[in-house]
C-alpha cells in the first residue's frame, strides 16, 4: 500500500482526500496525525511492510526554529528508510491554495489590495520562507510587520484567509468549502459574499484544476502508485 500521512485536519484532510480520489484513484491512502510531532511519533513506531511506501506532507517553513528541528527529526527517519518514506517538498497546505492562479477568479474576492500583497509575497518565496528582501512594496511591509508571531506559514494561513471568506470557498472548516469540489458556486444566502466565476461548474473538474497546478504538481509529482 501507497500511504500519505498529513498533520492537517479538517479542510486540509479533506484536500489531500481528493486528490487520492481524482488524481490517484484512491489508492494513495490518507491519514492525519494531526500534527507535526504526531507524524514524528507515528514514524518511530512504524513497522513497514515490503511493499508499503509512505509520502510525508509535512509543513516546513525555515522561520519557525520548532518546525526546522521537527524536520531535521523527520528527515534522519526518512535516510534511515531505505527509500520507503519520502518527504514531499512544500511549505504548508494554505500556500497551495494561495498560489493557486485562479483563486482570485474563483472566489470573486474584491480585495485588490489583498491581491497586490499575494502577488508580492507570493514572488518573494524563496527557499521555504519569504525573503523579505525582495518586497520593496510599503504596503507590503506593513501587512507583514502587523503578525504579532510572524512566520511564513502564519502569513499564508492569514492572506489565504482573506480570499475564502464566502463559507462556500472556505477553508477552515472540517471540509473545504462545497465550490472546491461541488456543482455549485453561488451562494444561497443573499447576505453572504460574493463568488465568482469558473470557466467550470462540475465539482471534480474544478478540483482536478486545482490539482493540476504547479505548485501541488510540484508536491505531488513524486508520488508514484
Amino acid at each position: 500500500m501507497k500511504y500519505l500521512w498529513t498533520e492537517d485536519t479538517g479542510a486540509g484532510l479533506h484536500f489531500w482526500k481528493l486528490v487520492s480520489q481524482l488524481f490517484f484513484d484512491n489508492k494513495l491512502v490518507i491519514e492525519s496525525k494531526g500534527s507535526n510531532q504526531g507524524i514524528l511519533d507515528a514514524l518511530s513506531d512504524l513497522k513497514i511492510k515490503e511493499d508499503d511506501g509512505y509520502y510525508i506532507a509535512f509543513d516546513y517553513v525555515l522561520d519557525n526554529q520548532d518546525i526546522r528541528n521537527k524536520y531535521r527529526m523527520l528527515k534522519s527517519i526518512a535516510e534511515k528508510s531505505e527509500g520507503k518514506i519520502m518527504i514531499l517538498d512544500m511549505i504548508c497546505f494554505e500556500y497551495l491554495i494561495l498560489s493557486f492562479d485562479k483563486i482570485i477568479a474563483w472566489t470573486g474576492t474584491g480585495k485588490t489590495d489583498k491581491s497586490k500583497i499575494r502577488e508580492d509575497i507570493l514572488s518573494a518565496i524563496q527557499n521555504h520562507r519569504i525573503n523579505l528582501s525582495k518586497i520593496k512594496d510599503e504596503n507590503t511591509l506593513q501587512f507583514l510587520a502587523g503578525f504579532k508571531r510572524y512566520s511564513t506559514e502564519r502569513v499564508m494561513k492569514s492572506l489565504v484567509g482573506e480570499f475564502t471568506q464566502n463559507e462556500r470557498w472556505s477553508i477552515k472548516g472540517s471540509l473545504m468549502g462545497e465550490c472546491w469540489y461541488k456543482d455549485c458556486c453561488v451562494s444561497e444566502h443573499p447576505d453572504s459574499l460574493r463568488c465568482g466565476k469558473p470557466e467550470v461548474e462540475d465539482g471534480s473538474e474544478k478540483m482536478r484544476i486545482l490539482i493540476r497546478s504547479e505548485k501541488i504538481q510540484k508536491v505531488i509529482e513524486e508520488v508514484v502508485i
